[in-house]
């Protein structure tokens, strides 16, 4: 389980097609507290350690399976993408966003990109199954990120990304058209489980 509170940015360093695919990952994390199987939130997608690096270079390298890779934007990675990165959450750790899973239910596309002030406002489009999971001042997990929705369309809806999120984080990279990991909240899939039943 994760937060959605970024502790990182990663660097993708090297892209290898094995039997799945095989990423490494540059970090500021301290490989030595990273242990072989632990589990790392990518852009949002739960991944496992399969190798770490030495103090003087920093890494960890992850295995991605064929149905990740085609759930989520990791087919967009290349060699220098920039990556939200975020450690499981622990027993007594701060929960500063709110629970997210790693487990991505779609893409939302990127469809416009205003400044209000020193904050950017950014439009999301979202495939409509996933709509209605997503409500104003509702979270949502965005490549890793607990953000919060201002508003809704039928299949649209908005966020405002403030500075310190644009620094902290990979969202000073995006550009319209990017294709974005979507996690819906957890507490509104299963409020939409229990309508179906009532």
């Amino acid at each position: 389980m994760f937060t959605g509170i970024i502790t990182d940015i990663g660097t993708v360093t090297r892209l290898e097609q094995e039997g799945d695919l095989r990423a490494r990952i540059a970090c500021a994390y301290d490989p030595a507290g990273i242990d072989i199987g632990a589990s790392i939130a990518c852009n949002g997608v739960c991944l496992t350690v399969i190798e770490r690096g030495t103090d003087t270079a920093p890494f960890f390298d992850v295995q991605i399976s064929a149905e990740s890779v085609s759930k989520t934007n990791i087919g967009d990675w290349r060699e220098g993408t920039r990556l939200n990165l975020e450690r499981a959450l622990k027993l007594g750790d701060e929960l500063g966003g709110h629970i997210v899973s790693g487990h991505v239910d779609g893409i939302a596309k990127v469809t416009d990109m205003s400044d209000e002030g020193d904050s950017t406002r950014v439009t999301f489009e979202v495939p409509e199954d996933l709509a209605k999971f997503i409500a104003p001042k509702g979270s949502v997990a965005l490549n890793g990120t607990s953000l919060t929705v201002n508003e809704v369309s039928r299949t649209s809806f908005g966020v405002n990304f403030i500075p310190h999120t644009k620094i902290a984080t990979n969202w000073g990279d995006t550009q319209t058209g990017d294709r974005i990991n979507l996690e819906i909240d957890t507490l509104a899939r299963y409020v939409a489980r229990l309508q179906e039943w009532a």
